[in-house]
């Protein structure tokens, strides 16, 4: 608990303007992605985007990351470089946005489908987005860090899926990375105990088939061990004594990522 800060009310602003900052640079990602076009037109997207609307974006330069942005496409799990290659219909893409603004940091990310996904595509990619939400759900003072691993493993292989155990969450501030680190998965009632004021991310990456994950000659991209797809959506939260506060939420529904009603809501509701 001692090296976890607990964040002030000012600094909690300055996330939120930051993690706004963020969230609307993501939308607009979703605005112009397309087939044909390339992740490096991303990458000068993403990076011209964030200088106009006052940021600096945080990925460029960081411990040796060459561009303003991670995208991560079909198998790449994260922290993909981009480049030349050139998005194709039924791919999906992860594009993970960092903006810092007056020093503080806003991280997000999600997944987008190029074209008509596929049934494994459009599979891998909801439940990772469930997944978020569930993690999210858990969060609230007095709460613990192994029930948001605990919620997502356990529906995430629940629906066949596996769970990245390589990266995790992260606690973030003046800094891109601090604790605590947040795994994807755990055992509920175990692990730090949750503050108000704690303000870290959640981000799960999940497989369509293992968890296991290779990184590549360039010492940045991630892929999976089996080829199979993965999905990925994160967001910035702060915790508070009645939940939290998503400070990098958006304004209004993702072009080409929210674009079919939630399967797992539907079956809720028919279950009723």
């Amino acid at each position: 608990m001692s090296n976890v800060s607990i964040k002030t009310v000012k600094e909690v602003d300055g996330l939120r303007v930051a993690g706004q900052m963020a969230a609307e640079t993501l939308l607009a990602v979703g605005d112009m992605l397309r087939p044909g076009i390339t992740t490096e037109d991303i990458n000068q997207f993403v990076h011209q985007d964030t200088l106009r609307r006052g940021g600096v974006p945080a990925p460029l330069n960081y411990h040796g990351f060459p561009k303003s942005v991670c995208t991560s496409i079909n198998e790449v799990v994260c922290h993909g470089i981009p480049g030349e290659q050139v998005l194709e219909p039924g791919d999906i893409i992860n594009v993970d946005v960092t903006t810092i603004f007056n020093g503080f940091y806003g991280d997000t990310s999600a997944t987008f489908y190029i074209g008509e996904p596929s049934p494994e595509a459009k599979h891998v990619t909801e439940v990772s987005r469930r997944s978020l939400a569930l993690g999210i759900a858990q969060v609230r003072d007095g709460a613990r860090l192994g029930d948001i691993g605990a919620a997502i493993q356990e529906f995430a292989e629940g629906q066949g899926c596996s769970v990245v155990r390589a990266f995790v969450g992260h606690g973030i501030g003046r800094r891109f990375h601090e604790p605590p680190q947040v795994s994807h998965v755990g055992t509920r009632n175990s692990g730090l105990r949750l503050r108000a004021g704690m303000v870290f991310t959640i981000e799960p990456m999940i497989n369509i088939g293992t968890h296991e994950v290779e990184v590549l000659e360039d010492k940045w991209t991630a892929v999976t061990a089996d080829g199979s797809l993965s999905a990925q959506f994160e967001h910035t939260l702060v915790v508070t004594k009645s939940g939290c506060e998503v400070l990098t939420r958006r304004s209004r529904s993702l072009e080409r990522s929210e674009i079919f009603p939630d399967p797992f809501e539907l079956q809720a509701a028919l279950a009723i």
